[in-house]
């Protein structure tokens, strides 16, 4: 498994310059002019001229790429365009907030998407499964911006039980977490209860049973520790979806992670903070994947990696 992980840590960097180079090009798609921005809109044509030229944005594509790669590879990431602060610190003071929110939410979600699917797979065609895949559907379907809305009007305004926004305390983070979560627990619900199901047909299972094993026993012990490899798996890539894609939920709450960050950053055309950002999404979603890769050798013994 060593090996394996080193070979995977190794292959990193080849995949980390392909997504670097369609990144480079993607943002420099995005309309606007960033030396205009900068300037301001009072400026002349020589100033933004200047300061175009200061930004490096009159050389040819290729070499503001090489310019990129090479200062990432020393560790600049450049400032930003708009608060001229280093990317590297924009990036660490909103980093944990969007960290600890989306762990949050990917907590609750597992615990309630495993229980409602297990309870499905177990009360199959039952009252039970019909509400949580109800649910689970109601889950998917909801924007995530109009739950967080009508949370916010129900929870906030009328009961005042919780902040409307920002960061204050641990209770700021009920409502986002929630509303991130919701699709999440949906997901992995449906995904437990397909697996499940499947498993519970297994020999090993009837054999349990006809030797007396308890329903609960059968299903929790036996069948979910099997069940639980494909989940796994949708539930790493989901964390990573988290981590990257909470940019309407921190929007609605005016959370101060990175995702509004990103918003921002977009709004601004700071060509910098934009390139991190999205370096620093794709480089989580590799990593998450290299750890459920190794998870499964943990929660399988059989799995040999080569």
């Amino acid at each position: 498994m060593f090996q394996y992980f080193i070979k995977r840590l190794a292959g990193i960097i080849p995949i980390l310059m392909i997504v670097s180079i369609f990144i480079f090009l993607f943002v420099h798609m995005i309309p606007g002019d960033p030396a205009r921005l900068v300037a301001g809109q009072d400026a002349t044509q020589q100033d933004v001229e200047s300061v175009r030229k200061q930004l490096e944005l009159d050389k040819p594509l290729h070499q503001q790429y090489l310019s990129f790669v090479t200062n990432m590879i020393h560790g600049d990431f450049g400032h930003s365009l708009k608060t001229k602060r280093p990317v590297i610190e924009e990036i660490q003071s909103r980093f944990m907030p969007t960290f600890w929110l989306s762990v949050w939410s990917m907590v609750w979600a597992v615990l309630f998407g495993l229980l409602i699917g297990v309870v499905s797979a177990s009360k199959r065609n039952k009252w039970q499964d019909y509400a949580g895949m109800f649910g689970a559907v109601a889950g998917i379907s909801l924007p995530s911006f109009w739950m967080g809305l009508m949370l916010i009007q129900l929870f906030s305004v009328k009961l005042g039980w919780f902040p409307t926004g920002g960061l204050d305390s641990w209770k700021s983070y009920v409502l986002p977490s929630l509303t991130l979560g919701a699709g999440v627990a949906a997901v992995i619900a449906r995904f437990t209860r397909s697996s499940l199901m499947d498993i519970l047909k297994e020999d090993y299972i009837r054999t349990g049973r006809a030797k007396g094993l308890h329903e609960r026993k059968v299903v929790w012990d036996h069948g979910l520790k099997n069940a639980l490899i494909p989940v796994v798996t949708m539930t790493g890539l989901q964390f990573g979806f988290l981590l990257g894609g909470s940019i309407v939920i921190e929007t609605v709450f005016g959370w101060p992670g990175l995702g509004r960050l990103l918003v921002d950053s977009v709004s601004f055309r700071d060509y910098p903070v934009i390139q991190s950002l999205m370096l620093l999404f794709a480089l989580e979603f590799i990593i998450i994947n290299l750890i459920v890769d190794l998870l499964y050798g943990v929660m399988n013994p059989q799995i040999r990696y080569e």
